[in-house]
């Protein structure tokens, strides 16, 4: 499932003020919310790099990115996040989560040392699956070094997004 347009251009306004340089996605989907979040790290002189398990809506993914020229910009690597993550050079100062739900903390846990200070964690459908989630959800509202709010940016689905502040000495 894509993200929605008002999640996806909250994505891009949050890169965009930021300033973030360093992105890595995981889960593309069929490339959506790559797309807006490229274009906010194009604007900044940065680079996304997406990660995607699905052979197929890896190839749809990097087709669309293709067709809005973005490919120096987006990235779409093929395999399973919580291989790929350890392989991917840091540091990231934007992170967007939106693949297997229960996954989440793993995910997080795999990025975390690869992450600089005052980085962004934004992390899909944290209200809907809140249940198969809740040791990531307690993890990063628990631990001092981050601070962490639930918002909805949209209620095109009905779900909302755990938006995380890494503090400057995390």
């Amino acid at each position: 499932m894509n993200t929605t347009p008002g999640d996806a251009r909250l994505l891009r306004i949050l890169i965009e003020t930021s300033r973030a340089k360093r992105g890595l996605e995981i889960g593309v989907a069929t490339g959506y919310g790559a797309l807006v979040m490229g274009l906010g790290f194009e604007r900044n002189g940065g680079r996304l790099t997406s990660v995607e398990i699905d052979a197929a809506m890896v190839k749809t993914a990097r087709a669309n990115i293709r067709k809005l020229q973005l490919q120096p910009v987006v990235t779409v690597v093929q395999g399973d996040a919580l291989r790929t993550i350890p392989k991917l050079a840091g540091p990231f100062d934007f992170v967007f989560i939106d693949a297997v739900k229960h996954d989440y903390l793993q995910y997080f846990r795999a990025v975390e040392p690869k992450l600089a200070a005052r980085a962004v964690v934004v992390a899909d459908n944290v209200i809907k699956f809140a249940a198969v989630m809740q040791d990531f959800l307690d993890a990063v509202q628990r631990d001092p070094q981050y601070q962490t709010v639930i918002l909805q940016a949209s209620e095109e689905k009905g779900d909302g997004m755990a938006l995380i502040y890494k503090g400057a000495k995390g």
